[in-house]
């Protein structure tokens, strides 16, 4: 079984959690203020996807899993806006979670 780093157990391998962890993943992609919604991250804007339904949404779940891609996963992506914004949007978006 894959862990994370703080040693807890791989998402993909409970069901409910992984449905728990889509949904908070969700939410904090939609609390962002800044950041935009991408698919592809070649921007200069501070960009966030969800790689699970996203970029390699053609994966099954045992394939997301084995590449590590978990369903709370979010990609963020920072640009050139003032890093204090930044860190002010993902605090704002964290704290709907």
């Amino acid at each position: 079984m894959r862990t994370s780093i703080s040693g807890a157990a791989h998402p993909a391998s409970y069901p409910s959690l992984s449905k728990a962890r889509a949904k908070k993943a969700a939410k904090f992609i939609d609390s962002l203020k800044l950041a935009s919604l991408e698919v592809h991250v070649a921007e200069v804007r501070t960009a966030v996807l969800h790689p699970a339904s996203s970029t390699h949404r053609q994966l099954t779940d045992a394939q997301l899993a084995a590449a590590g891609i978990t369903p709370g996963l979010v990609r963020f992506s920072c640009g050139i806006e003032n890093i204090e914004d930044i860190l002010a949007d993902i605090e704002q978006a964290l704290a709907q979670v």
